[in-house]
Formats: C-alpha cells, structure tokens, sequence
C-alpha cells in the first residue's frame, strides 16, 4: 500500500507565490493520504533528480521565463517515462527562452494556461484528485473517501465559477515538504495536537 503521494512541482523562483499556493492547497484534498511534495530548489542547490523520477504527479509551472533547472526536471521526467502536466502564466509575457521551451514541450504533453493563483489552484487540485481516484486501489482508497473525494471535486469546480480569489498571505509553502494524516501516521513519539473547537 502506499500511504504517501509524491508530487514533484516544477516551477522557476520568480512563480514563488504559485509555488506557495499550491502547496498549502495539497492539503485541503480531504484524502488519508500523506503527501511527499518536493519543489525546484535554488540555483544554489541541486535538484533532487531521485524524487524527479519517483513523483507520482508531476506538475510544471511556467512563467514568463524557463530558468535552470526547471529544463533538467522536464528531461529526467520524461526520460524516466513520467507524465508532466504543463501549466503555463497565460498573463504573462514569455521570454524567447520560454517560448523555445513550450514549443519543445508541446511535442510531448498538451499545455493549460492559467490567468491567476485561484485558476491554477483549481486546475491542480482537480489533476490530483483525478489522480488519486484513477489510483483508488494503488493508495488503498475506501469506498467512503472516494466518495467524499468526488462530492468535494463537484464542490470545487461549483466554487472555481465563482471566481474568488486567493489568500495571499504567504506561509512559506513554497519549499519542499512532507504531510502526513492520522489516518494513516500514528507518531511513535510525542502528542498529537488538535486543534479546539470555536468556543472550547
């Protein structure tokens, strides 16, 4: 059974805020599912190539420029035989670079364009939630929650036609992380915290 989704986030520093919205998005998916997210490092680091082949969804976010080693990650995926969903800033104006790229890109996988945040928010989270249902078996999914799971895509394509905008406070959600369920991860150690109901 695997109890964790790998997903590999691919995107340049300049898309920072989108990187950050993503990944704090991860965790509304009402799944018991934990997830291993790992994301573009720095020019100062080196990309986790291992995590580039193992990821389980492979999102790859353009903006107005293609900057190393986001073309690295795009070449190992596909080398390794991954699909990577494209998505692309359609407000932004691209670099020669980046136009380069969509085209090359475009050989192999079909491009989505988002406008702001909220349209790519939506986009991902319905993608890995068609994921995971397409995978019910594989992650060992109840009846129950895939259930929830689709009642809870209907909710967000309803609220995706209200066109609301994101929360932009930023939680440093833009880095590599790790979450886990207690459905799934007991700690061997220490409490678990939960949080008060209003009014307790």
């Amino acid at each position: 059974m695997l109890d964790k989704l790998r997903l590999y986030v691919s995107a340049a520093p300049e898309l920072r805020f989108e990187r950050d919205v993503l990944a704090r998005a991860v965790a509304e998916i009402p799944t018991s599912l934990g997830w291993t997210i790992t994301q573009t490092p720095g020019s100062d680091h080196e990309p986790d190539l291992e995590a580039v082949t193992r990821a389980d969804v492979h999102l790859l976010i353009l903006g107005r420029d293609i900057q190393a080693p986001v073309g690295l990650e795009w070449a190992m995926a596909r080398r390794a035989g991954n699909n990577v969903a494209l998505f692309y800033k359609s407000s932004s104006l691209q670099t020669q670079a980046a136009q380069a790229f969509v085209r090359e890109a475009a050989k192999f996988g079909r491009w989505q364009g988002f406008s702001d945040a909220f349209e790519l928010r939506w986009r991902a989270l319905r993608l890995l939630v068609d994921h995971i249902l397409a995978h019910e078996a594989r992650y060992e999914i109840s009846a129950a929650e895939a259930e929830t799971l689709r009642a809870w895509r209907k909710t967000l394509d309803a609220k995706a036609r209200e066109k609301k905008a994101v929360d932009d406070r930023r939680g440093g959600a833009e880095e590599s992380a790790v979450i886990l369920t207690t459905e799934r991860f007991i700690p061997s150690e220490g409490k678990l915290l939960q949080a008060k109901a209003d009014g307790a």
